[in-house]
């Protein structure tokens, strides 16, 4: 059987998670720290990053993007009947969701207003990207149907509701498709299978505990984000 070895909060082995899912594909998976790096893991893992994916011949892969080719590879692909250009425009749409990772974590970890504000800034332009793509005439990013792009955007969806549920603000305000993108996917079923049972409990005692984002359920108002222009 497959193994992903992970880090319970971080974005790219849910990535990696949901495509496994998404297509039913049998895994274990075994949870390290990142701060205490145990020598096995530092053996097989070139970057020191999860996640790590060690296949039922039991090589190592590493980087979540190539670990997301390989399932396509090896078991198929989520859709059917996809041309090459389309394959590749859902690569870089896949790719500009992953890029945006670690500028979220790095915006959800943020101590004060200011900082807080001015990475929010940057990582909105990425959401207005993708906002204007969407057609809004769907389920998911292109059809009623899964595809890579939803799982590679998943994550970002999944933290922006978390975020939003607990302190108020809106990482998608004044972007009504992305927000009823992320309100299917949420309301998938995939997500839940995708983290640990106390994902949401260890991932606000990282980012809602002493940020910024730990100040209060006033930040919507601060936001200056109406119901009505924002919440459907």
């Amino acid at each position: 059987m497959i193994k992903i070895v992970s880090f319970k909060i971080c974005p790219f082995v849910q990535r990696v998670t949901a495509a496994l899912e998404a297509k039913q594909i049998p895994y274990e998976i075994e949870y390290i720290s990142l701060k205490d790096k145990p020598q096995w893991f530092l053996d097989i893992s070139p970057n020191g990053q999860v996640p790590v994916m060690i296949t039922e011949s039991g090589t190592a892969l590493f980087e979540s993007d190539a670990i997301i080719e390989y399932i396509e590879d090896e078991y198929g692909p989520i859709e059917q009947g996809v041309s090459n250009e389309q394959r590749a425009l859902d690569r870089a749409w896949s790719y500009l969701g992953s890029k945006h990772y670690l500028a979220q974590c790095g915006t959800m970890s943020s101590k004060d207003k200011a900082t807080f504000e001015e990475r929010a800034e940057k990582l909105t332009k990425a959401f207005q990207k993708a906002e204007n793509q969407l057609s809004g005439n769907t389920k998911f990013f292109k059809s009623d149907t899964f595809s890579n792009v939803d799982m590679a955007w998943l994550p970002l969806l999944h933290r922006a509701a978390i975020v939003k549920a607990h302190s108020g603000y809106d990482f998608f305000c004044g972007l009504p498709k992305m927000q009823a993108w992320q309100r299917n996917i949420m309301a998938s079923g995939l997500v839940e299978k995708t983290v640990s049972s106390d994902f949401e409990t260890r991932f606000a005692d990282f980012y809602l505990t002493n940020t910024y984002l730990a100040t209060g359920k006033d930040l919507q108002a601060q936001q200056n984000c109406s119901i009505s222009s924002c919440c459907g």
